[in-house]
């Protein structure tokens, strides 16, 4: 069985809490698509395509598109990802899009969560219509030269077909509890 959800696969449930003091499950969110992102406080990739995101979240929450990031990250690894650190960082960038604290992990590994970030995008029956990269180059956007977000979306949203439906994330690795910062499953592989 692979460890990253595969194309068509249904959006695993989750129950988190967000920084707005709020408990989610999947069932809260009715849109026509939903973009559900493995994101985190410190990593350069996330700080560097933050911005490229929220362009993206702008864009596209007018046309029924919803966006959810999820820290999975170990706060025993890195302090800047706990969940107080979390909030501090919405308030200070007010980003528009929820962040949920997955503090035991569970929901990152029903993912398969690769990297930070790690973008999974849901039809409006909650299957699997992509995963992998937002842009190319999220540490540095400036050189970036394409956004495979927008791109699906667009098509989706056009009632196209989307190719591809699988890109590697680029970023830093999960950072999973008790474990060395560098990681990974041995069971987590690239995606292509």
């Amino acid at each position: 069985m692979a460890f990253t959800l595969q194309i068509g696969d249904k959006a695993p449930d989750f129950n988190l809490l967000a920084t707005d003091g709020s408990t989610y499950r999947l069932s809260d969110f009715n849109e026509k698509v939903l973009v559900v992102f493995f994101t985190c406080n410190h990593c350069p990739y996330v700080i560097g395509s933050d911005e490229t995101t929220r362009k993206t979240v702008e864009k596209y929450s007018p046309k029924g598109v919803r966006f959810v990031g999820i820290n999975s990250n170990s706060k025993n690894t890195y302090e800047e990802d706990s969940f107080p650190n979390m909030v501090k960082r919405m308030e200070e960038n007010n980003f528009p899009w929820l962040y949920l604290y997955d503090e035991s992990q569970d929901i990152a590994l029903d993912y398969g969560a690769l990297k930070t970030p790690h973008f999974f995008v849901f039809n409006e029956s909650r299957h699997l219509i992509y995963t992998g990269r937002a842009i190319d180059n999220p540490k540095d956007p400036s050189k970036m030269t394409v956004n495979d977000l927008e791109n699906i979306l667009d098509k989706h949203l056009d009632g196209k077909e989307i190719c591809p439906k699988i890109t590697n994330p680029i970023g830093c690795n999960i950072k999973w509890e008790g474990k060395d910062k560098h990681w990974m499953p041995p069971e987590a592989c690239d995606l292509v």
